[in-house]
């Protein structure tokens, strides 16, 4: 059995340096050149493009591992609760849909694009959540109508929930992708929002926040499970 080539070996800097630039431009709603400074305060002395170029070679390889230990932790789990919600996007100065799918611990599972938000486009939303990451054991939405629509094509009506406040959790997890959007100019491409690991890499670093106090909460990251997912990496 053929093992896995490392990510990192044709690259000169070390990978505990590659993660900590991602885990920046992830965590923090910084530019590019933002990160380029922060880093140069602390000795480390890379260009603007370097860090666009570990963001887009590693971003996706970086999600892609969080996603696959995410679904194989969670396959089974008797009450994992989806969160469905879309909401308002400028996209090259078009206004699209953005559905998205947050789990009960407040992890993003799928982002998904359309021009509309009707039945056809939330059922190939949920179709494409559903085949990456199998079946929920509760589904909670807003009022929007295509949602039972949908559902009922698929036949799990059944699990879905509604009700005042209960879709809390998809709300907030917006307000991170918001900030994101005021720090960038514009969104040009319809993969930075449909295929971006921007969301998926966001959640292990935010993780478990509402259990700790704001005392001991970064006295403990650098030892909390969700820094030492993200250490794990493509390790």
């Amino acid at each position: 059995m053929s093992k896995t080539p490392n990510p990192f070996r044709y690259f000169h800097s070390s990978p505990q340096v590659i993660r900590l630039v991602v885990m920046m431009y992830v965590r923090f709603p910084l530019s590019l050149r933002n990160v380029e400074d922060l880093l140069f305060e602390r000795g480390i002395d890379l260009c603007h493009e370097t860090v666009r170029l570990w963001w887009n070679r590693f971003g996706p390889l970086f999600a892609a591992d969080i996603r696959r230990q995410r679904v194989q932790r969670m396959r089974g789990f008797r009450h994992w609760r989806w969160h469905l919600d879309e909401m308002y996007v400028r996209l090259n100065g078009e206004m699209v849909y953005l559905w998205r799918t947050v789990d009960h611990e407040g992890e993003v599972l799928e982002s998904y694009v359309t021009k509309k938000r009707d039945k056809s486009a939330a059922l190939r939303f949920m179709k494409k959540a559903l085949k990456r990451h199998g079946q929920a054991d509760k589904i909670v939405t807003d009022g929007l109508r295509s949602y039972p629509a949908a559902m009922k094509d698929l036949g799990n009506l059944e699990r879905r929930e509604m009700g005042r406040y209960l879709n809390n959790r998809a709300e907030n997890s917006h307000l991170a992708f918001r900030r994101r959007e005021r720090a960038m100019p514009r969104f040009r491409q319809m993969k930075s929002l449909q295929n971006s690991p921007q969301s998926t890499l966001l959640s292990p670093t935010t993780s478990a926040r509402n259990a700790t106090s704001s005392t001991d909460r970064h006295s403990s990251f650098a030892s909390s499970a969700a820094m030492a997912e993200w250490q794990s990496l493509m390790g």
